[in-house]
């Protein structure tokens, strides 16, 4: 099932009925589903993680930049064939580097969004999540000494205790956090005037984090304020004026479109459904690539993701010997 489709009551009734017992989204999250109406009648719900974290980061990444050094205008600019003389002040843009990336939502994604900026940016780092990101704030330590050596200034983390806190002082916010009541309109008219006006703002995360209707008004009323969005609160419309604003880069969520990724998404539904079907045991491992990488004869017998597991009573799978 696609992330477009609200699987409720009615449909899972509709599967129960029609003899199913396994409903798989081709993607990692499954806020389109609800779980307990799948669990009470016995469906289980699988989801296909461990394979997006490096493509959809590399895709709020290039939303970043796309945003801070204005390459679609500049696209188009040049297939106007507009372009008749260089000038200092054509179409300027926004220097990432020493500035500061806020990243809402530190967990696979948004710590390696967080990672590849200030290591490739030397861009200071604000993080909120409810759940502190050790190994993040090692990286980034680690990183910060190995500039002081060179004789460069250091990178700097700053945990925060607020949204509020890191839009007021974040030149780039990206957007990751799961799609839940806490999230939805997390990104709303107030919060979003709380922002730098030349800040960025990207959203690969799940399009209702962001209201859109506010964004639209924010853009237009700030016109050195850019977004990148790969996701749309009613996807896949969009709402009125999104489409018209030059200072908004808008993509059909793509982020986890490399053949790769979307290939072992496609592995990890197609295992999930199969493995309920045949009473197989459900991975305990996060590690899932043994089901990507290599011929189909060698995938493990079990269920990659299940996430109703646990209440569905379904067998794990040991836990595969670390070598």
């Amino acid at each position: 099932g696609q992330l477009t489709e609200a699987w409720n009551p009615t449909l899972f009734e509709a599967l129960k009925r029609a003899g199913g017992k396994a409903y798989t989204n081709v993607a990692v999250g499954f806020d389109n589903v609800d779980v307990a109406a799948a669990t009470s009648r016995g469906i289980a719900v699988g989801n296909t993680p461990g394979v997006l974290t490096e493509a959809t980061a590399e895709m709020a990444v290039s939303l970043i930049m796309a945003a801070a050094r204005r390459v679609v205008e500049a696209d188009e600019f040049m297939r106007q064939g507009r372009y008749d003389i260089w000038l200092p002040d054509l179409l300027i843009g926004k220097l990432l580097h020493g500035k500061t990336i806020g990243v809402i939502g530190a967990g696979r994604i948004g710590s390696t969004v967080a990672l590849t900026m200030v290591r490739g940016f030397k861009m200071n780092l604000v993080y909120y999540d409810k759940y502190q990101n050790k190994r993040m704030e090692a990286a980034v330590a680690s990183f910060a000494r190995h500039l002081e050596e060179c004789g460069d200034p250091p990178v700097t983390l700053t945990r925060v205790d607020s949204p509020e806190e890191l839009l007021r002082v974040s030149d780039v916010v990206s957007l990751h956090p799961n799609l839940d009541k806490t999230t939805f309109h997390l990104l709303n008219e107030h919060r979003l005037k709380l922002m730098k006006k030349d800040a960025i703002l990207v959203n690969c995360a799940r399009g209702p984090v962001v209201d859109e209707v506010a964004l639209v008004r924010h853009c237009q009323l700030n016109e050195d304020f850019y977004a990148g969005l790969d996701v749309f609160e009613d996807e896949p419309k969009m709402k009125p004026g999104l489409k018209d604003l030059k200072n908004v880069v808008i993509v059909p969520h793509i982020a986890s479109a490399t053949l790769w990724t979307r290939t072992g998404m496609c592995a990890l539904a197609a295992a999930n459904v199969a493995g309920v079907l045949q009473n197989l045991p459900v991975w305990s491992s996060p590690n899932v690539l043994p089901f990507v990488d290599g011929p189909v004869g060698s995938m493990p017998r079990a269920s990659p993701s299940i996430v109703n597991a646990k209440p569905l009573g379904l067998p794990l799978h040991p836990a595969p010997s670390k070598l």
